[in-house]
């Protein structure tokens, strides 16, 4: 049995034993990247693992069954495409949040809440608004592992605090995230596949701010009155020369991909590169005309290569999924079912799964649905990981830093709320697309830029 890929026929091997055979590899490894507490493996090595022998197997099958490679050969080009996109991407952008941190941007800041003596329901909800807006410009991750960092210096001992707290940073950070395309990595796949311009989606802020306030505003009853223990005669902590260069030349850099995308047509990785490549004659010229290294290189070797290798995993996995033909099949679901009916159970998923597999099967199935429906899935595929504790790479990387105190237990006891604003959030997108029409209607249809 075959099917049309990219033009040519490929094997439906998702009606073979062998097929079924890869549906269990990736079930199996996915298993191992869900469990990474639990056996002390970082999610990267199984990932990467399952990724490419999924791979490995199905070009082994096809030569030894004497298939037509045309098919393969096309896949495997458009999957590298896209992995190189997203990869350079995060390597940019975990290149220059490491000069940040090396210029001394985010401890400035850590010190500054330290000695503000807010009490601790100020302290939740400055930290939540924080992670709300830095992480469309951060990413998720970056944005709940420094805010997490700030909580814990502040107060190591009150879980009555630190548990609403962490979790209002998770929920904020992945909120914030899912109105700028380059805040999750969901939203930065569906931007890059074409399935909303950058102004697209800008429009789904209502939904996502609403959302985390419903939640914060739950969350922050439990949240203890009081404060916490002043820190008092500590070294004031300074931003060193050219870390405000670095901040204005972040803004651009992003500017560069945005504007790279939607006028020129490059890939948003371009704008990305050129903007490293400005950095790195920032810190050329302030070591040879001021006597000042910011350490560039050290900088790039800092970036989470375990990040980079478990996306690069993840969907190459996914890929191979889509190839054997199974996500031909899920996609069915969109015609059986009210798409919008459809994408909700979507952020349900990528609370149990992770978001950013499931958003890649959405992406790779590309059902034919109207933009108002691709920014939805972005949303709830965004949004939705935050009701479970490992449902995005925020909550995963919080539970890292807040080990024993952030716990999945923990997080369970208050998911309620998540739910609660997790549906404000769909509620506000349904009267803001549907009632009201309150967005940018294309002219023509959007579809894939591959």
């Amino acid at each position: 049995m075959t099917r049309a890929e990219g033009g040519v026929q490929a094997v439906d091997l998702a009606v073979e034993p062998f097929g079924w055979l890869l549906l269990a590899i990736f079930i199996v490894g996915y298993y191992f990247i869900a469990a990474e507490e639990k056996y002390h493996i970082n999610k990267a090595k199984p990932a990467l693992f399952t990724g490419t022998f999924m791979f490995m197997l199905l070009g082994g099958y096809y030569a030894v069954n004497g298939l037509d490679f045309s098919a393969f050969d096309t896949e495997i080009a458009h999957l590298i495409l896209e992995i190189a996109e997203i990869f350079f991407f995060l390597f940019v952008a975990m290149t220059f949040i490491e000069a940040l941190i090396e210029r001394n941007v985010f401890d400035a800041l850590k010190e500054k809440l330290l000695k503000s003596g807010y009490s601790y329901k100020k302290l939740f909800w400055v930290t939540g608004f924080l992670a709300f807006f830095i992480s469309p410009i951060a990413d998720n991750l970056t944005t709940a592992l420094i805010l997490s960092t700030v909580l814990i210096t502040i107060e190591k001992n009150n879980k009555a605090f630190l548990v609403p707290a962490a979790i209002n940073l998770v929920v904020a950070a992945n909120a914030g995230g899912a109105w700028s395309p380059f805040g999750d990595i969901t939203t930065l796949m569906a931007w890059s596949a074409g399935k909303g311009t950058f102004i697209d989606f800008l429009f789904l802020f209502p939904a996502s701010i609403i959302g985390w306030i419903i939640t914060a505003s739950l969350l922050s009853r439990f949240v203890p009155e009081g404060f916490p223990q002043k820190i008092e005669g500590s070294e004031p902590v300074h931003i060193h020369k050219g870390g405000k260069v670095i901040i204005g030349l972040g803004i651009f850099t992003i500017a560069s991909a945005v504007l790279g995308k939607q006028l020129m047509h490059l890939p948003p990785m371009w704008g990305m590169l050129f903007g490293l490549s400005l950095l790195q004659l920032y810190a050329y010229t302030l070591k040879r005309y001021h006597d000042h290294d910011i350490q560039i290189y050290k900088s790039v070797s800092k970036v989470e290569n375990d990040t980079l290798l478990f996306f690069f995993g993840i969907l190459a996995a996914v890929g191979a999924l889509h190839f054997a033909g199974f996500l031909s099949h899920a996609v069915k679901l969109y015609t059986m079912f009210d798409p919008t009916y459809v994408n909700v159970g979507v952020g349900f998923l990528s609370a149990i799964i992770d978001n950013v597999p499931v958003m890649s099967a959405v992406l790779k199935a590309s059902p034919d649905i109207p933009l108002t429906q691709w920014m939805l899935v972005t949303l709830t595929a965004g949004v939705g990981g935050s009701m479970i504790s490992f449902g995005s790479a925020a909550g995963v990387g919080v539970m890292g830093k807040l080990k024993g105190v952030y716990t999945f237990g923990a997080h369970m006891k208050y998911s309620w709320t998540i739910v609660i604003g997790y549906f404000a959030s769909v509620a506000v997108w349904y009267a803001q697309y549907e009632v009201l029409g309150f967005y940018i209607k294309p002219a023509v249809k959007v579809v894939s830029g591959h």
